[in-house]
Formats: structure tokens, sequence, C-alpha cells
């Protein structure tokens, strides 16, 4: 990538760092859009409010374009965890359901199905790892007649195993259940199509591949899925027109808007559409190409050193997250150690050391990442 572009990255002139898949650090774009916003309400008050509404519709549009939806598909949420729960407790449950998921997802995936296991009675099937992949067979044997949904991680945070989403959403589609997806570890810098992909939901957030600071999450909900999934956490921007104070007899918004419930973090709005701008201007194909030779001439680098690939490479599984681990005595913990000692920014996660490289890193980085590995 150019140098143009890592310049707006500020952390690159003193760390390497490979830590995306955790926290980005958002460009100097993004900052300046936030400030700009913020700046705004300082001098100006609530003047310019319209502004601020263009921008965020502006945002979900960009945000839809991402995910292959329409605008209307797509609310902003706080965070992954809010857009989950929301549809785990909008659907109507009954005795005797179950919800597919993988042992391993991250908590976010996680805590919501749960809940409605001990709240409910709802049973919650988890398939295991093997090799570094969700096993998908065993998955698939898990689905039955009762299953409601199945939860799944476009990309998984602990291996970066890459889930064949259309797969999983013909599963879903025989078996009449939604594919909810947690997308934060891939929109952005893994090419997604809901609607080609047969995905229900998809949830996420910004600060990581999307590069914007923490407290803007989404929800897309396919038409099938907002057939069934009702808003129950709603409030004054849940309705067409939220500035008839009075009309309180309104119908919900459309598509997925209902689930907006009030005034959002519109600086925040601001700085996502200007970290949109940037990946739309290099285009989450062009990225992941980009991204798949960081990653595979990192894989071949390592293999010269005492260290296990646990990541799947093979393709269609591949992503922008590696996870090594090393074959005899360095534990995990010693590695991230010894590696931010010399401001090689990665992330320790159970057993493995993940590196997540994203657009503005080079290959001179990785080279620099393996010849600091022990």
């Amino acid at each position: 990538m150019t140098p143009e572009l890592r310049a707006l990255f500020p952390i690159t002139q003193r760390a390497v760092y490979l830590n995306h898949a955790a926290i980005s650090p958002p460009p100097t774009t993004t900052i300046e859009a936030v400030e700009a916003q913020l700046r705004d309400v300082h001098e100006n008050g609530s003047l310019n409010y319209l502004d601020w509404l263009e921008v965020k519709r502006r945002t979900r549009e960009s945000l839809a374009q991402l995910l292959n939806a329409r605008p209307e598909q797509v609310a902003f949420m706080r965070n992954t965890s809010d857009a989950l729960s929301t549809v785990a407790n909008g659907l109507k449950w009954k005795t005797g359901d179950n919800i597919v998921t993988f042992r391993r997802e991250f908590p976010s995936n996680i805590y919501p199905w749960l809940r409605l296991r001990d709240a409910l009675g709802v049973e919650v099937r988890a398939c295991e790892e093997r090799d570094g992949k969700v096993d998908l067979q065993q998955l698939e044997s898990m689905v039955d007649a009762n299953t409601r949904l199945i939860a799944i991680s476009h990309v998984q945070f602990g291996s970066g195993f890459r889930a064949d989403l259309e797969r999983l959403g013909r599963l879903a589609r025989r078996h009449d259940a939604l594919l909810v997806v947690d997308t934060i570890q891939s929109l952005g810098v893994v090419p997604i199509d809901v609607e080609a992909e047969l995905v229900d939901v998809a949830a996420g957030a910004g600060h990581k591949w999307l590069l914007t600071p923490e407290g803007v999450g989404y929800l897309y909900l396919s038409d099938r899925a907002r057939e069934r999934v009702e808003p129950t956490l709603v409030g004054w921007t849940s309705v067409p027109n939220p500035e008839d104070y009075v009309g309180i007899a309104q119908p919900w918004n459309r598509g997925t808007l209902a689930w907006e419930t009030g005034t959002g973090p519109a600086a925040f709005f601001y700085g996502l559409r200007a970290s949109l701008n940037l990946l739309q201007e290099y285009g989450p194909a062009r990225i992941a190409t980009y991204l798949e030779e960081l990653t595979d001439h990192l894989c071949e680098r390592v293999l010269s050193k005492s260290y296990e690939i646990v990541s799947s490479r093979e393709p269609g599984e591949k992503s922008q997250i590696v996870c090594i681990r090393h074959q005899r005595r360095f534990s995990v913990t010693a590695l991230y150690g010894q590696l931010k000692a010399k401001n090689i920014i990665t992330a320790p996660r159970g057993d493995r050391l993940r590196i997540a490289p994203h657009l503005y890193n080079t290959l001179e980085e990785i080279d620099q990442f393996v010849d600091a590995l022990p």
C-alpha cells in the first residue's frame, strides 16, 4: 500500500500493529470527522441537526452497500452484543426449540443464547473445533426440525476460520431456521453478500476492521427475519415520524429501522462514514486479496521456525487472521510479552498467538514480526 495511506495511521511511526481483530487505530481522516461533528455541536448547538441526520443516512447506505443489503434493512446499534440480544429476545420461543452454534464462538454470540437456555429452556447445541476449523459436518448433524436458528461467526476470532455462509444458509432454509452471523471479524475486509449467501441476521461493530472508535454497531435483518423477530427494545426513533411527538399511534418503522431506539452517537457516525469511504476507495475484494498476500507470506516464513499454524489456510477457509503456536517451550503469554517489548502488537488468545494485519501493513512489517519471534 502507498505511503499516503500509511501516513493516515500514525501508529506506524512507533509500532508494528497487528491486532486489528481486537481494536483498530482509526485513520486520521476518521478522527478529523469525529472532531468536526463535536466542534459543530460545541460552536452551534443543534443548529445543524439535519446535517447530522443526513450523514447518518449516508453512512447507513454505505454500510448496507458493504453487506449488499437495502439501507432500511440495517439499523445502528451500540455493539454486536446488543444486536444479537435483540434478536434472541425478539423471537417467540416454545418448548422443544433449539439453537445450533459453535463451542468457541466469541461470547457476544454465546451469552444471548445461553440466557434463553436458562430462562426458557431452549436447547443450545454446540459443535466442536477440529484442526483449527469449525466442524461443519458435526454442526449440520445437529440441525433438525426444531432448530430455530444457526448462530455462527463469518470469521472466528480465535482461529481465523472463515465459514461457508451459503452452505449454512441453505442448511438453515432446508429446516426453516434463521442463519444468524456475527460479521465483526469480516465486514470491510472479506467480501460478504447477505442476499446471495442467504444470511438472515448480520451483527457487528465498527471498532475492528471498519476502523472506527468503539460505540457504534449494526444489525441487518432480512425480510424473512423481520417477519419473525419483533422489536422489543424501542424508543422515540423506532417509528416513521419520530418528530411527531404527540402522534403515538404510529406503527413501527419500516425494515430494521424499528430497532433504533433513540439518539445515537452522531460524531461516531461521521467517523464511520469517513472510514467506510476509505475502505470503499480500496474495495473489500482488493483489501481481501492484499491481506491474503500478507498472511500467506507470514505463514510461509513462520514454518521456517519452531511454530505450527493453527489457522486453516485452505481456499475458502482462510481469512485475514492467522493464529500460531510454538511447538515446544514458549507460552503464548511469553511470546506476546516479548513482541510487545519490541513494539510489535499481537494478541494472546487461549494457547495461540493471533496476528491480524490490515490494509496499511506491509510485507516488511510481517518480516519484522517473524524475525522477532524467538
